[in-house]
């Protein structure tokens, strides 16, 4: 399988990739080739008189390459121009990607450009899943990955829509992963039981046959039904459970007409403290 990895050739994404344990938890997901890109700016010009940016550029570019390779990950490395989300999902659709990879936080040196907008934009126009990998910043120069282990637990968030189906096909490379997974739904408030109590009971059990289904792969599994205001039931679950990954679809319309997430994925992934791993719906290329 092949992923994706965006780097700003930030300390914050070198962090990331020199964790072996991320790196283990991928090759469990099934990922064994990489395609390592960054972006730059099409204002900045590498060949001005005085400037080094493209020679740094690649230097910073081989050294996670090194990291990468060292792990037993097939390798490629691509410098592009442009606008970062554009050239990243541009790259993954083309290679034919099965994960996008971008860490949620860090400034590139090079361009003073905050990664975390960038992620923000390729979670909008992603056509293939997208791993949102958080960092943490401790003042200007110490980070570290918010969950090392990155699948070990999954929160897996459905509505029981078309799209929430394909975000529960991840189970299939996730299954060599994951220990511990908390399937999730939330009954929007006009739902509740006092008014309608056979809602909650047919989510529990749709929740039930999904839980079957991952003990047979001898994945350990929860199901939690919630009442109220979706963003908020999530955000609590992830309290409460301490995720490392929170699994779930987003909605959009075609990128012709610039795909939004929806506003439940947009506000997830903004305020999570762990992973978030989005899978966008069919057809949005």
């Amino acid at each position: 399988m092949r992923a994706v990895l965006a780097t700003d050739l930030s300390d914050a994404i070198e962090t990331a990739i020199s964790s072996r344990t991320c790196l283990e938890c991928l090759e469990r997901y099934g990922i064994d080739q990489i395609d390592l890109v960054t972006v730059t700016s099409p204002n900045v010009t590498s060949g001005m008189p005085g400037s080094d940016i493209g020679a740094r550029t690649k230097r910073g570019l081989e050294r996670q390459r090194r990291l990468l390779e060292e792990e037993g990950f097939d390798v490629r490395t691509h410098v592009m121009r442009g606008t970062p989300h554009r050239r990243i999902n541009g790259l993954a659709d083309r290679v034919h990607a099965d994960l996008v990879i971008i860490g949620s936080r860090g400034q590139s040196p090079l361009e003073q450009r905050f990664i975390g907008g960038t992620a923000k934009n390729v979670a909008r126009t992603a056509s293939r899943p997208l791993l949102v990998q958080r960092i943490l910043e401790h003042g200007e120069e110490e980070h570290e990955v918010a969950a090392e282990h990155l699948f070990q637990r999954v929160l897996y968030a459905t509505d029981f829509s078309e799209n929430a189906e394909r975000a529960f096909d991840q189970f299939q490379h996730l299954q060599h992963a994951a220990k511990e997974v908390t399937l999730l739904h939330v009954a929007p408030p006009e739902r509740r039981s006092g008014s309608d109590p056979d809602a909650v009971a047919d989510a529990e059990a749709r929740l039930a046959e999904l839980a079957a289904e991952l003990e047979e792969l001898g994945i350990e599994t929860r199901t939690v039904v919630r009442e109220g205001a979706a963003v908020e039931e999530i955000l609590a679950a992830e309290q409460e459970f301490e995720p490392t990954t929170i699994l779930m679809g987003s909605r959009g319309r075609s990128r012709m007409r610039r795909l939004l997430l929806g506003s439940v994925s947009e506000d997830v992934t903004a305020r999570a403290q762990c992973n978030v791993l989005l899978v966008p719906p069919t057809g949005t290329r």
